[in-house]
């Protein structure tokens, strides 16, 4: 396997979560593509670290840097989504007209 090829795969995953961020009407879907994003920019950077850097422990930080953020994003995703629908019963993105009250 070369850089390239795991910049490709790294690539479609960006490419496939942009799509189902933005063509989704339900917040769990909207959720899944952003996590694709994440998952194919961590590709890229371990792809950048293991062909690049020959493994120096700097790529490692970074990877582990960004799975934490994942995880950040999503917790703090998820929340906001559990807090509208308790607030305004809505499922979907079309269902919320406005955020305040």
């Amino acid at each position: 396997m070369t850089l390239t090829s795991v910049l490709i795969v790294a690539s479609a995953l960006v490419g496939i979560g942009l799509y189902g961020a933005l063509s989704q009407q339900s917040f769990v879907m909207l959720m899944m593509g952003l996590e694709l994003m994440l998952n194919g920019v961590l590709l890229a950077v371990v792809g950048f670290w293991s062909f690049g850097l020959g493994g120096a422990p700097e790529g490692q930080l970074f990877a582990i840097i960004v799975m934490a953020v994942m995880a950040v994003e999503m917790a703090i995703g998820f929340a906001l989504v559990v807090a509208v629908y308790r607030k305004k019963q809505a499922d979907t993105t079309e269902a919320l007209e406005t955020l305040k009250n």
